[in-house]
């Protein structure tokens, strides 16, 4: 939740950076044109009030009559027009009848490609390379994680066939819509160097196809799980001693007790829930910009909660399509690139880094010793229901 509320932090201060006042220089030496301090301060990605452009786009009720010098255009000039066309104020008549149509330059999006190009890029990719570094520094000072007991032999059903679907209808989507999602992002950095512009439009298009199509096997998946495991994921007093002796993760011999699901899996879970939400809200915005616009929306709400003031600045509230897919874009993929770290590490955990763990997803049937070294409460509530089977005993 805490990298939930600091990503949302981060990207409110990078979208909102745009909306902070500026102080207007003096420019009647230029008579009103740009100055060489707009020049620098914009080469050195300071904030410029272009007001004195954006509506200098001419008068065009001003006729060829009049002693003033005219183009074609009478009281308009082309850099006029091209002003308009920029800052999206020129009267335009497309054949298109989307609602973005009309839109033929958007000067604003810059920023959206300088953040992507830079900050998105820079710091996901370190977050998901540390993400597998800190995991093998693990596997080198912990190594896997045994069952320490002697194995009984006998076997506790852990996951019903339907739970283990939904785990991997929802699970084996992530990882493509991962992949691909990585590959849209990334690609022309390192696949057009390496294997040419036609290998990437190939593998881009192939790509789109796959993101689109199998973000709705993961929201079926994500629906399934949630109300399947909600209740089991709520938290109780057993989660606290977990968490004290860090799930004996570090600890050979120290099994707290648990229930179906402990803390670990408990902050998976939730992370899975809210992270995948935010990720399929920004996912079906960008599949539909115009019927599902999120951030005006949302910008205008959060403005009224003085959130944003408090940090310095106010949010746009009148957006563009195009904004809105740039603004969902970067959201999508923030999130993406939390959840993909997250994952990382419980698939880490459900593979190599624990002996028997990736049997309650495989056949869905756990060693009996195993339940009861990770999950001692849940194996008495089970063997409670079926007299004929030793109880559990509390690990301590």
């Amino acid at each position: 939740m805490r990298a939930y509320f600091a990503s949302l932090i981060i990207c409110l201060f990078a979208l909102g950076a745009q909306a902070q006042d500026v102080s207007t220089p003096d420019r009647s030496a230029t008579g009103g044109a740009q100055t060489l301090a707009d020049i620098m301060a914009r080469q050195d990605a300071q904030a410029v009030d272009d007001a004195f452009r954006s509506e200098n786009t001419g008068d065009p009720s001003v006729n060829a009559d009049s002693r003033q010098a005219l183009g074609t255009r009478g009281g308009q000039s082309d850099p006029d027009l091209w002003r308009a066309l920029r800052y999206d104020s020129a009267d335009v008549t497309t054949q298109s009848r989307s609602p973005a149509s009309d839109v033929l330059i958007q000067d604003s999006g810059m920023w959206w490609l300088t953040f992507r190009e830079g900050p998105l890029l820079t710091y996901g990719g370190f977050l998901l390379l540390g993400t597998l570094a800190l995991l093998g520094l693990f596997y080198l000072l912990r190594g896997r994680i045994r069952i320490d007991g002697a194995k009984t032999g006998r076997t506790v059903t852990r996951f019903k066939s339907i739970e283990r679907f939904a785990h991997w209808l929802m699970g084996g989507a992530f990882v493509l819509l991962g992949i691909t999602g990585l590959v849209s992002l990334f690609g022309r950095k390192f696949i057009i160097p390496t294997f040419g512009h036609d290998s990437f439009a190939l593998v881009a298009l192939a790509s789109k196809w796959v993101h689109n199509n199998v973000s709705w096997a993961f929201m079926i998946g994500l629906i399934m799980v949630f109300f399947m495991w909600v209740l089991e994921n709520i938290p109780n007093k057993h989660d606290l001693r977990w968490i004290a002796v860090g799930g004996g993760l570090m600890s050979k011999g120290v099994h707290p007790p648990a229930k179906k699901f402990n803390a670990g899996q408990k902050v998976i879970f939730w992370s899975v829930i809210l992270f995948g939400a935010s990720i399929s809200v920004s996912g079906l915005s960008l599949l539909f910009p115009f019927e599902l616009p999120m951030f005006a929306k949302t910008f205008t709400i959060l403005n009224a909660t003085g959130l944003p003031q408090m940090l310095g600045f106010d949010l746009p509230m009148t957006l563009t399509p195009q904004a809105e897919m740039q603004y969902a874009q970067l959201w999508h993929a923030i999130m993406a690139f939390i959840l993909m770290a997250i994952v990382i590490a419980h698939i880490y955990i459900g593979s190599v880094g624990m002996e028997g763990a990736y049997d309650a997803m495989g056949s869905g049937e756990v060693e009996e010793q195993w339940a009861r070294e990770h999950h001692s409460l849940w194996l008495a509530e089970v063997q409670a229901k079926q007299p004929d089977t030793p109880p559990a005993q509390s690990e301590r």
